[in-house]
């Protein structure tokens, strides 16, 4: 988080940098209307304060053989330190965990899983998932489509 609020002209770059990370500073500048080194140091100033995390390239699942996404709620024995920890290892050790989230309510967690077939997931399933210590129920729900993906973050809500 920042230390100071974000202005107009952050909230634009954010903006403007959430749809194209790759966009030339001169062009951001020009977007966002500053010449280009105070919008450079602008940017430069969000990505020290964390509020630029990283720059990413987006790949289309299906083009890499992976279009099988799995939404997975796991409950655990036991909510103590030492089996939470031991969890969130084991996943963050797994390549096909896109997410994974603490979650309230029924489940424990809740993951996302890409994988390329059925048998890939049963594989993921049988020889990781399900032996991970203190793990007590696992409910796969298969997702038929995807309706909408994104990664910009509203910003609205910050205003003026």
């Amino acid at each position: 988080m920042p230390k100071q609020p974000l202005d107009r002209i952050d909230r634009k770059i954010l903006s403007a940098l959430q749809q194209d990370g790759r966009l030339p500073n001169n062009e951001l500048a020009e977007r966002v209307g500053l010449s280009p080194s105070p919008c450079l140091r602008r940017v430069k100033a969000l990505e020290d304060a964390g509020v630029i995390a990283r720059y990413v390239a987006l790949v289309d699942p299906a083009s890499v053989d992976l279009p099988v996404n799995i939404f997975v709620s796991v409950s655990l024995e036991r909510q103590v330190e030492a089996r939470l920890d031991g969890f969130e290892a084991a996943v963050m050790a797994r390549p096909e965990v896109l997410e994974c989230y603490l979650m309230t309510g029924d489940a424990d967690y809740l993951l996302r899983v890409v994988v390329p077939d059925l048998a890939s997931y049963e594989r993921f399933l049988k020889e990781h998932l399900t032996r991970i210590p203190g793990v007590a129920n696992i409910r796969s729900s298969f997702a038929l489509k995807q309706v909408r993906y994104r990664t910009a973050l509203p910003l609205e809500h910050l205003g003026d």
